[in-house]
């Protein structure tokens, strides 16, 4: 494995550009991991709905940075004080979905560092009932990411002003508010220290060497070429941030084991005219597929099911039956 040096830059709009070309451009012989800082950013799941997940005018007043990243998954607040972390290598058909390869490296360091951290749910590292980190995956053309956060001196009132949070996230869940849900890893350090030395001791556990001696890739001036491409016609891209949501006459949203499915369909003359899929699942393939076969379509639910029937549903959403999309599709309110 090889660490990618990202030069310390806090733009998310480049880091997550450097993530993105590591995976699709790098020799797929290597593994690579890649650390990065972001200034106040909100990183929104690819699945998301931007405008009904941040709150729009506390980020104008603070300048707080909106970006969508390719991974599914809820929406993040970021600063300087978020140490961010991504694995990055091939797709082996067994990887996906499997958080704890990739999060048990982060895991044994910080138990070497006395913070008894532990995966839990879906894709969350906790100490206690406190969360402390959230990861994400990406799969493309037989490659892939998992990505989390480490909050370490994270501003956690920024973390509760700048989202709004979809209380389905909280139910069967006993704390109701983000603020009350997540710490930050430096309060629960017995032994102080920045998060550029955190970041170090990170690197020595992983690779089993100091920081200094790590084996790098060192990124070229054709890499930033294309690094800096895809930042501008993705990250800094509005269509891709925020997207424009169809107008909707029936919203329905439900939490599954694998995440909030949220459905947004214009029904009209008994067909559905649009079809928008959003929430915070992780899945391999891109749901548009499915908003695609729909689109047009009676809204019917034998029409619906026939319509659908050649889809593996699972490859989109992780592991969820046919029965449960349609059935979310036909939601009685």
């Amino acid at each position: 494995m090889l660490f990618i040096d990202n030069q310390g830059i806090h733009d998310p709009a480049i880091n997550l550009a450097i993530e993105e070309y590591a995976l699709k451009h790098l020799s797929m012989d290597e593994s690579y991991l890649l650390f990065y800082i972001n200034q106040p950013s909100i990183i929104i799941g690819k699945h998301q709905n931007t405008i009904e997940e941040i709150n729009q005018e506390y980020c104008k007043e603070n300048n707080v940075q909106i970006v969508r990243r390719l991974s599914g998954g809820g929406a993040v607040y970021h600063d300087l004080g978020n140490l961010n972390f991504s694995f990055i290598t091939k797709d082996d058909g067994r990887s996906f979905h499997n958080f704890l390869k990739f999060t048990q490296p982060v895991i044994d360091a910080l138990q070497k560092m006395g913070i008894n951290a532990e995966l839990t749910g879906r894709n969350d590292i906790q100490v206690g009932e406190q969360k402390i980190s959230g990861n994400a995956q990406f799969s493309s053309r037989g490659r892939m990411f998992s990505h989390g956060t480490l909050m370490f001196n994270l501003n956690l009132d920024n973390v509760q002003a700048s989202l709004n949070v979809n209380p389905e996230k909280f139910k069967s869940k006993s704390t109701k508010s983000v603020r009350s849900r997540v710490a930050n890893i430096s309060d629960l350090m017995e032994n102080t220290m920045t998060i550029e030395e955190f970041r170090a001791e990170l690197l020595r556990s992983i690779f089993g060497m100091d920081a200094q001696d790590v084996p790098q890739y060192h990124l070229k001036e054709e890499d930033w070429e294309q690094i800096n491409r895809i930042s501008k016609e993705h990250y800094q891209n509005w269509d891709w941030n925020y997207g424009i949501s169809p107008e909707s006459n029936v919203k329905h949203s439900k939490k599954f084991p694998v995440g909030i499915i949220d459905l947004r369909m214009d029904i009209n003359e008994g067909r559905i005219r649009d079809i928008k899929i959003y929430g915070d699942f992780f899945g391999v393939g891109d749901v548009t597929d499915i908003e695609d076969i729909l689109r047009g379509k009676r809204y019917d639910e034998a029409e619906v099911r026939e319509a659908l029937s050649d889809l593996h549903i699972n490859h989109y959403f992780g592991n969820l039956e046919m029965d449960d999309f349609v059935g979310l599709v036909f939601l009685e309110e």
